[in-house]
């Protein structure tokens, strides 16, 4: 007979291994399913092994500008992109065997290999087509294997995968995903990033960094086009300073491909075309679900654009079945596919007062240099939907931590409804902001006013003293500007 789970979930990502975490603490009998690495993307080829890269280009930055700090660096210092990797992926592979630990230690079993549902409440588990690939991310042990499984409730959480365009399909060779770029044998001299959202714009800081000529091509009129016009300004006048060429309003028509180089034919605005050469290209032009050979169909199971359509709690279309993260649409982060696998499973276990997700309350954040971050409303969108608003931003140039820091180049924006006091978005760009915007995503979802943000105290000399005095800036009591 079959195995028996109350939850089995397929796919052990952030939102995968965490709603595992969390339904083994509920008491439910869970098991999850992997086909490759544990910890999925997220971990072995996206959020933390590219932020090991950019540490270590961090770094870098910073031994290139000693002198501003009054130091003598003797000698040069220069990039060692085996070491940089190498750093990168034992940065991963450590946190590898950490998931694996926890589902030990939470008594989860791990079942190794694809997944089908072929009804509500039953899978099949096949071989995996993508067996592991690196040697410091070995099977589990005592890892279940082929066969039938039975679970009252089936999550679906199997993340997505890089989007390729037609005619400019990623060859590993010349075209990058960033599974290549994140393990380049050696640096390029020259590279053309094809997008510029968080995935593209962090590659091309990176590669800049490490002294490679970068070129970024956005089809949008702004880079990182979700994010809000005004920040990405200043983002991109930092970047363009630290030498990448940025064309907005323009796209890759064709490529051509060298012995070892490719040109890339790039229509602008308007219409004129202008051919870059370069040794790679990154092609970072967004993700999709991975939605294939998974049974849905069959099953009736509604999608949208390549991701399965979920409610607020993780519930499809179909009962018993779930579908958490990446592969439930966007906004495709890591912190919002834990959150929901959380929130899923809280709901499958009946647990009162569960709130369904609020995408709206999701921050976003870029790890290039200058950083970027930001939760809810751009101005253009509150604008858009016919609110009322006041806008407050506060320079990192009248900051007194960020100038001691040498990082005053930056600004913290909010947008409030005029009526109500309540904000409806916070956005920044400069340093460490990645870590600063958590306060503002915590106001929110406490629905905190413009007065009672105004009557907190906080501590000075910080540099988050400038989301203070934004909020100020937007009631015209700023004080320090």
């Amino acid at each position: 007979m079959a195995e028996s789970y109350d939850v089995i979930i397929i796919g052990s990502g952030p939102g995968g291994y965490v709603a595992a975490i969390r339904a083994a603490q509920l008491g439910l009998k869970t098991a999850i399913v992997e086909r490759e690495h544990m910890g999925g993307i997220c971990l072995n080829w996206g959020c933390i092994p590219t932020k090991a890269l950019l540490r270590s280009a961090e770094v870098l930055d910073h031994a290139n500008h000693f002198k501003d700090f009054g130091l003598v660096l003797e000698g040069s210092v220069k990039p060692d992109a085996k070491a940089v990797v190498g750093r990168s992926r034992a940065v991963s592979a450590r946190l590898n065997a950490g998931v694996g630990f926890l589902m030990k230690k939470n008594k989860i079993d791990i079942i190794w290999g694809e997944a089908k549902i072929t009804k509500p409440g039953e899978i099949v588990v096949g071989k995996s087509s993508k067996p592991v690939v690196e040697p410091q991310h070995p099977l589990p042990k005592n890892a279940k294997g082929e066969g039938t499984y039975n679970a009252k409730h089936i999550i679906i959480a199997t993340g997505a995968r890089p989007r390729a365009l037609p005619g400019i399909e990623p060859d590993g060779k010349l075209i990058w995903t960033y599974f290549e770029a994140l393990k380049p044998h050696a640096l390029p001299k020259s590279l053309i990033v094809m997008g510029s959202g968080a995935i593209g714009i962090e590659f091309a800081s990176f590669y800049r960094s490490m002294g490679v000529d970068v070129t970024v091509v956005e089809v949008m009129p702004t880079i990182m086009p979700v994010e809000d016009a005004e920040i990405t300004a200043i983002a991109r006048k930092q970047l363009e300073k630290r030498g990448l060429k940025i064309f907005t309003s323009a796209k890759v028509t064709k490529v051509e491909k060298g012995a070892g180089s490719i040109t890339a034919h790039v229509e602008t605005s308007d219409g004129k075309v202008q051919q870059i050469t370069a040794d790679r290209m990154i092609s970072a032009v967004g993700v999709q679900g991975n939605i294939e050979n998974l049974g849905l169909e069959a099953l009736g199971i509604k999608t949208d654009r390549g991701c399965v359509v979920a409610d607020g709690y993780g519930k499809t279309n179909i009962a018993g079945i779930y579908a958490i993260g990446d592969v439930a649409g966007p906004p495709m982060l890591a912190h919002k596919a834990e959150h929901e696998g959380v929130v899923c499973v809280e709901k499958i276990a009946g647990l009162p007062n569960v709130h369904p997700t609020d995408k709206g309350k999701v921050p976003g954040c870029t790890y290039c240099n200058p950083q970027v971050a930001s939760v809810g409303l751009t101005e253009a969108k509150a604008k858009e939907l016919g609110r009322d608003i006041r806008v407050g931003r506060f320079s990192f140039a009248a900051n007194g931590k960020a100038i001691a820091l040498g990082e005053d180049q930056g600004m913290v924006k909010v947008i409030f409804d005029k009526k109500t006091g309540e904000l409806l978005g916070a956005h920044m760009v400069g340093a460490e902001v990645t870590e600063l915007i958590q306060g503002f995503v915590v106001a929110m979802n406490l629905e905190t006013t413009e007065e009672e943000l105004m009557h907190t105290i906080f501590p000075h000399p910080t540099v988050s003293e400038t989301m203070k005095e934004a909020v100020l800036d937007a009631y015209g009591r700023v004080l320090n500007a």
